[in-house]
């Protein structure tokens, strides 16, 4: 369903989009074969007569989308076919020096590794402004009593606002990993047919230089032409970012169950609507969440397996990355996008939240008492005790901590006890902590 503007379109950002589509690819090639027609006419290593040719050459250009198709088709790859309509664009002179010293995966992963950048570039805003929205939810929510599940049944009393901070913290992490990838990731690549520059002789490296000067990439160790593991390495942070996002979703969906009742999507009851079911709004914002991470979670075996490269050059894993990757991207911009009207859309009911800690009798409160009774009676016998009471306060609808009270004469502040809301720990100052790291980047200032 990826061909259909039906599906397509819930797991998908046009403007993330754009910046893969076949004409931004061809786009950033003759840039990169620009720049490098730019540098070497600098250095002398082409004729500058010729460079200029080249360089006003680009700005006519217009690639015959057609043609370039053939090309794929007969070469399996557009740079012979579009290097031939660069050379007819400049002229037969200058068209020479047109590709001086490249191969054509040099221009081509260049040209993905400009696209990325852009795309990267939108993705961190996405994701920062998500951080933002959810800061200001966490902050807000702080102290707003809930239940604490854990394998799915209540536990603990939290305040929401820590959940929304187990959130959070993944994203902040996910956030430096981008700052640290980049300098790996966005980096050139200038090798060669081989990844030796032998036809450049001695400007060979003098040329890789000056070209990652000019397009603002960084100079890698090698030319990388079978070293594919910063792009395994990107793919990687994409699933991590919408595994994150979707582990959000889950937890929504949950709480948005219809015997919970504790979230909705948003206040608009008409998303997510029913056919034959005037009642539901389904959270589909969350669905495409999950199924977008479980696929990139495929995908990314995929990176990893196009990393197993022969030799110099080799014969598989690149159009591997070329199926794969874009759409990883593209995965992860729709995510964060629904993650983003999630984070600015949020409906908390916290009356239904603490209607459901109020139906639970007291039974969060069992670590409470059996710790608050182990100095009297030991911990074995603080646990029979209150093991035993629970099993009363279920089967007669009672409190559970006035259940403990009657059997036995510890000297015990029941009323603090008895209060689920004294029980959260260090809750805030965890929560403080994830807002005061958020805060780095334009997350909302610690209040705590």
């Amino acid at each position: 369903m990826t061909s259909s503007d039906l599906f397509s379109r819930l797991f998908r950002d046009d403007e993330v989009a754009a910046l893969f589509a076949d004409e931004r690819f061809i786009d950033c090639a003759v840039e990169v074969e620009t720049a490098l027609a730019t540098v070497q006419g600098k250095l002398g290593v082409i004729p500058p007569e010729a460079a200029k040719k080249i360089i006003k050459g680009k700005l006519a250009f217009k690639a015959d989308m057609e043609k370039l198709q053939r090309g794929v088709d007969h070469a399996g790859i557009p740079m012979i076919e579009l290097v031939r309509q660069l050379r007819e664009q400049v002229g037969e002179d200058a068209g020479s020096f047109v590709h001086w010293g490249a191969t054509s995966q040099d221009i081509m992963d260049t040209a993905l590794v400009l696209q990325i950048r852009e795309a990267l570039r939108l993705l961190e805003g996405n994701l920062q402004r998500l951080i933002q929205s959810l800061a200001r939810l966490a902050d807000q929510h702080r102290t707003t009593l809930m239940a604490g599940r854990t394998h799915s049944q209540q536990a603990l009393p939290i305040p929401f606002g820590l959940k929304i901070a187990g959130w959070m913290a993944p994203l902040l992490r996910h956030r430096d990993r981008l700052a640290e990838i980049r300098p790996r990731l966005l980096v050139l690549q200038f090798g060669g047919a081989a990844g030796t520059l032998a036809s450049l002789k001695e400007s060979g490296f003098r040329v890789q230089e000056a070209l990652a000067q000019e397009l603002k990439l960084g100079l890698p160790l090698t030319p990388w032409h079978t070293q594919r593991d910063s792009l395994a390495e990107l793919a990687g942070w994409l699933s991590l970012v919408t595994a994150s996002l979707a582990k959000m979703a889950q937890d929504v969906i949950l709480m948005a169950q219809s015997e919970v009742g504790e979230l909705r999507e948003s206040a608009d009851a008409s998303r997510g609507g029913s056919s034959t079911m005037p009642q539901k709004s389904n959270p589909m914002s969350c669905e495409v969440i999950i199924a977008a991470a479980r696929t990139n979670a495929s995908l990314l075996s995929a990176l990893h397996h196009s990393m197993i490269q022969e030799h110099e050059r080799a014969t598989h894993g690149w159009q591997m990355e070329w199926l794969n990757l874009p759409r990883m991207v593209l995965l992860t911009a729709a995510a964060l996008n629904k993650a983003l009207f999630l984070g600015e859309n949020l409906i908390v009911d916290t009356k239904r939240m603490q209607a459901n800690v109020k139906a639970s009798h007291g039974l969060m409160l069992a670590e409470a008492l059996n710790f608050a009774l182990t100095p009297t009676m030991g911990r074995v016998k603080a646990r029979q005790l209150v093991q035993a009471a629970c099993e009363v306060a279920r089967d007669e609808k009672r409190h559970l901590v006035d259940v403990v009270r009657e059997r036995t004469s510890a000297d015990i502040d029941w009323d603090f006890l008895k209060d689920e809301a004294a029980y959260f720990g260090s809750s805030e100052l965890f929560i403080a902590r994830v807002l005061q790291d958020a805060a780095r980047t334009g997350g909302q200032p610690n209040k705590g």
